[in-house]
């Protein structure tokens, strides 16, 4: 769990974006990477494109209060209730994105062949402009942002490091998709956690 105060956040110069990333949030990142890869109920979920069927390439994990029930590409969501090491965890992404969270996403992505798709995290569930806090353990990852309508505009290429949390506020969903890409390159396992707030109806 945290082990010392965090460092100050870095600002990242992106246009129509609101992005800081805590190099280091202070936590015991690889401990925590081996708990949550041992004890978190892991599960594949299915996408369809084009009228087939395909494994999404990571696995995830939903948890949260009992009212943050949400639709994910397109799949109802019910969340597990919070264990000890979450509800840490929340706490101490609250404290550095100074907002309230009521559920976590998580996904593990096992070695290089595991990705995340360009996407925004825009569901009407989650408000106008959704505060976002995202935690990264273990492998090293890189997140690729790209302009939802002006494809003119340049791309970033962001380095996740283990313990960073990255913050994303503002108008970034409403502009910006994120993913994150396969690599060839030798790559052990990553988990992510992405906080967030659930409300009950659009705002």
């Amino acid at each position: 769990m945290p082990q010392d105060h965090p460092e100050q956040p870095r600002r990242i110069d992106l246009p129509g974006a609101d992005l800081q990333i805590f190099e280091q949030s202070g936590v015991d990142d690889q401990a925590l990477l081996r708990e949550l890869i041992d004890h978190t109920p892991w599960r594949s979920e299915s996408l369809t494109l084009f009228g087939k069927t395909y494994l999404q390439p990571r696995l995830i994990a939903y948890h949260g209060d009992p009212e943050a029930s949400y639709t994910y590409s397109g799949k109802p969501h019910t969340p597990l209730p919070w264990t000890e090491t979450l509800a840490r965890l929340r706490t101490l992404a609250q404290n550095l994105a100074g907002t309230a969270f009521n559920s976590v996403l998580l996904n593990y992505y096992r070695d290089g062949s595991d990705s995340m798709g360009l996407h925004a995290d825009d569901e009407p569930e989650l408000g106008h402009h959704p505060v976002i806090a995202s935690l990264s353990l273990g492998q090293q990852r890189r997140m690729y942002f790209q302009h939802k309508r002006q494809r003119q505009m340049p791309k970033l290429s962001l380095e996740l490091p283990s313990g960073s949390l990255l913050i994303m506020a503002g108008a970034t969903q409403h502009n910006w998709k994120h993913g994150i890409r396969k690599t060839r390159r030798p790559c052990g396992p990553r988990v992510n956690l992405t906080f967030r707030l659930v409300r009950s109806s659009a705002e």
